[in-house]
């Protein structure tokens, strides 16, 4: 209770009682001894009467000792936070701000208490605007009536900016009216900077995951897949929600394959290294393609914990296919030297030969048919040195337009003969129209002369070609119901004195596949035992 409302219940209280005593004691002047009773009975009650008011004194200034103690330590905690705090009355004025906001709104020197922010925004031009949209966000929380949260970004003299999570906690009288409001502003700059760092290095380790140009998965510590890049899709076939939550080793792999990535994952998780198969390791697509990956496995780790395991799966195929070719070509560059030096002394004593046969032949009619034999033999080994030579080296190319469908036409009617002998039907089937093309039309005759006289000598009973235009390539397929060719010896087709027939000199296939690169074309087998043989045979229209 304030000092002045004791005071005046002191002043009144012993005016009543005088007041009322000397009335009584005018009237007991007769009477001694009611009149020393009275007297008594006023010093009594003068007496309690002090007591009472020095009972009640005490004891409120002793609760507001107390108060005053309590709101020093509410000071002193409020100007020890790091956060802004503000208490402002139900008209919006100042009640009370710690230091932090005093210095952050540049207030320290003011008289803030009992002031408006707009009416302290003049006293903080460079805060001005900051002053006054905190006294718009105030209404905004009385008229919503209940707790608000807000991000607010305050500028700093440096140009920078301090960004504020600031909660505004309105409270109202028991009829609705405003009493007060409670804001505390939280500094969350040092967050917001490194949620931001944080986001700008998850952008770019996604986007060095997603624009990867091999194909890369993201396994836990139990090899499943959580996610993999759209390489991995593109190359594979499988998405990532086809294959997400599935174990990596159950993909599409060999025995050994799996037992290979199997191993690799241990290896990760127990050593925290990185580990790259030095072993290609196939893979089916989801096409039923047959592709060769590289893996590489490597530690995914937040700060020192291993989180899971990044994959790196390049697609080596067509790296390891140049790499074949590159060994075939030296393989055939070799031959090829061999193969010059060799025909060009064998051909000298063959002409020779030849000639003295034929002379001999001519006289000694009784051993003409062992000389015709012999003639016989020579021309093959003439055929074999006439292919030699053309591994020797590179045959120029005299092109000119021709029609593939004519060629064909002329080598089917040469073999006709042959194959009605081995009771063979062939067949031309057109799919739509031919263009000409620009190519050496007597190196062409000679591959399908090769191509066809090898599904005859299959024990081919029909022979169908089919010729057709896929955009700007003639594709010509040689399909037979012969023997078929053993899934270990399609792999050697097409290499120099490789040969399954008993008098073949294994560079029939050489020379033709030699003979398509040349023309920028290719050839490719496809053959099962007892299913026959078709050799799809591509040549672009314009080279």
């Amino acid at each position: 209770m304030p000092r002045r409302i004791i005071l005046v219940i002191y002043i009144l209280s012993g005016m009543t009682t005088l007041l009322v005593f000397n009335y009584y004691l005018t009237n007991s002047l007769n009477n001694k001894e009611a009149f020393l009773q009275l007297q008594r009975a006023e010093g009594f009650i003068f007496v309690l009467l002090i007591g009472l008011i020095l009972f009640l004194y005490l004891s409120k200034r002793e609760e507001f000792k107390q108060l005053k103690e309590e709101e020093k330590l509410r000071s002193t905690l409020i100007n020890s936070m790091v956060d802004f705090v503000n208490f402002k009355d139900g008209e919006g004025r100042w009640l009370e701000s710690n230091t932090f906001g005093l210095q952050l709104f540049q207030l320290e020197n003011v008289d803030y208490k009992g002031k408006k922010d707009s009416e302290l925004a003049e006293y903080s031009q460079f805060y001005r605007d900051s002053l006054i949209y905190c006294e718009d966000s105030d209404q905004e929380t009385w008229a919503m009536k209940k707790i608000t949260r807000c991000e607010e970004n305050i500028p700093l003299p440096n140009g920078h900016f301090k960004t504020f999570d600031t909660i505004k906690v309105p409270s109202f009288h028991e009829d609705g009216s405003r009493k007060g409001l409670v804001v505390i502003g939280r500094d969350i700059s040092e967050r917001i900077a490194a949620e931001s760092q944080l986001l700008a290095s998850e952008q770019r380790y996604k986007s060095l995951f997603d624009h990867n140009p091999s194909p890369m998965l993201m396994l836990d510590l139990k090899g499943t897949i959580t996610t993999v890049n759209p390489r991995f899709e593109a190359v594979t076939g499988f998405h990532n929600e086809e294959v997400q939550g599935d174990l990596f080793v159950d993909m599409n792999f060999s025995s050994e394959a799996k037992e290979l990535i199997r191993s690799s994952c241990e290896y990760v998780v127990a050593k925290q290294k990185g580990i790259k198969k030095g072993q290609d390791i196939e893979f089916v697509t989801k096409n039923g393609n047959s592709i060769l990956l590289s893996c590489t496995f490597v530690p995914m780790l937040v700060g020192n914990k291993l989180a899971g395991i990044i994959t790196y799966a390049k697609d080596v195929t067509q790296i390891r296919e140049t790499e074949r070719r590159l060994r075939r070509s030296e393989k055939l560059s070799i031959v090829g030297e061999l193969a010059a030096s060799v025909a060009h002394e064998v051909r000298n004593p063959l002409t020779s030969l030849k000639g003295f046969v034929q002379l001999l032949s001519s006289s000694d009619h009784p051993h003409e048919k062992y000389y015709t034999i012999m003639l016989s033999e020579l021309d093959r080994i003439n055929l074999i040195v006439s292919e030699l030579l053309v591994l020797a080296k590179p045959q120029e190319l005299t092109l000119s337009e021709n029609q593939i469908v004519e060629l064909m036409g002329e080598v089917r009617d040469l073999l006709k003969l042959e194959a009605n002998s081995s009771s063979t039907q062939m067949s031309i089937q057109v799919k739509n129209e031919i263009p000409l093309i620009l190519c050496e039309a007597n190196q062409l005759k000679q591959v399908f002369i090769n191509m066809l006289k090898n599904a005859m000598e299959a024990s081919a009973s029909h022979i169908a070609i089919e010729i057709e235009q896929i955009k700007d390539s003639i594709t010509i397929i040689i399909k037979d119901n012969g023997c078929g060719i053993e899934t270990n010896r399609m792999k050697h087709l097409g290499e120099p004195f490789y040969s399954s027939k008993e008098k073949g000199t294994g560079l029939g296939l050489t020379v033709s596949c030699r003979i398509i690169e040349s023309h920028q074309g290719k050839v490719l087998f496809n053959s099962k035992p007892g299913h026959g043989t078709e050799v799809k045979i591509e040549l672009p229209i314009y080279k």
